[in-house]
């Protein structure tokens, strides 16, 4: 990866931003690696405690990091970890991840559900076993780890869950090109819709974010022609920027929204985004879907 030039504190100035997470606790779904680890290190550099719940004991033959790994970066950032070996599908895994969460930092303040699963094969190709896959993790595993962490973000002062997935875009080439996928995100998308109206009298923010071009991901690398890809992609570093600032706003002001991390940014009076490029220019980047 190439390094990044964005700034260094991109949404404030370092000694007002660098605590602001300070005494906050975190549970996330996966975080071994990619967008969600890079969330994790930047929640992790402003003082929040991070507990990640992930499958990955031990490492993936093709992809780098497990829950230890990931758990080892958060404390090198200076914040405390806790590594949850578990499965979102599995709903005592997920209970027990909350309870040892809670019992290990007193508590919740945000959720981030992370964890998903990607196959862009059309309807004719995918298997029922992919299909139920991304159902189980995205949508479900989603759903899960949110319900089940209610209790203990309606204790906190400043409660947030945020979702990584896309606004509900109902133009039709989506579940045209990928039907199975689009499902299994927009179930997340209607996870995030659905608990923000639910919740809005509990002061619990809900809201998703979904990044304006693709994000060099190994889970991008290893499509089919990801190389090519990740040429006009930015660094996960855009997302979890943005992430930070949408957690760092107060939950009755902020909740609902389908964020894309541009705009959330430019909110923050950013504007400069070459300095997250992989290389490509700003005209040459490569969208996300569901935009």
């Amino acid at each position: 990866m190439s390094e990044s030039t964005a700034p260094q504190n991109p949404v404030g100035d370092a000694g007002e931003t660098s605590r602001r997470f300070a005494g906050r606790t975190v549970l996330m779904s996966g975080g071994s690696r990619g967008i969600g680890l890079a969330i994790a290190l930047q929640l992790a550099a402003g003082g929040a405690n991070i507990a990640l719940l992930a499958k990955t004991a031990t490492a993936h033959p093709s992809l780098e990091g497990t829950v230890y790994t990931a758990a080892e970066q958060i404390r090198a950032a200076g914040a405390k970890a806790l590594p949850i070996v578990g499965d979102v599908r599995n709903d005592e895994d997920v209970q027990g991840a909350v309870d040892a969460t809670v019992a290990e930092f007193g508590g919740i303040d945000i959720v981030v559900n992370n964890a998903s699963a990607i196959d862009l094969s059309t309807t004719d190709a995918v298997s029922m076993k992919r299909y139920d896959l991304m159902q189980d993790i995205n949508a479900r595993g989603t759903f899960l780890l949110s319900k089940l962490s209610l209790d203990a973000l309606r204790a906190s002062d400043n409660a947030h869950i945020l979702t990584l997935s896309p606004p509900l875009n109902l133009d039709p080439q989506w579940a045209g090109a990928n039907l199975a996928y689009t499902m299994a995100k927009y179930g997340m998308s209607l996870t995030t819709l659905g608990l923000a109206e639910e919740l809005r009298g509990d002061g619990i923010a809900v809201n998703s974010l979904w990044p304006a071009t693709i994000i060099n991901t190994a889970a991008i690398r290893n499509l089919p022609g990801g190389e090519k890809i990740i040429a006009g992609a930015r660094q996960d570093t855009i997302v979890s920027d943005a992430a930070a600032a949408i957690l760092a706003r107060p939950a009755a002001e902020c909740t609902g929204n389908f964020f894309i991390d541009e705009d959330v940014l430019r909110e923050e009076g950013i504007s400069d985004f070459t300095g997250y490029s992989m290389g490509a220019p700003e005209d040459r980047l490569v969208p996300d879907m569901f935009l």
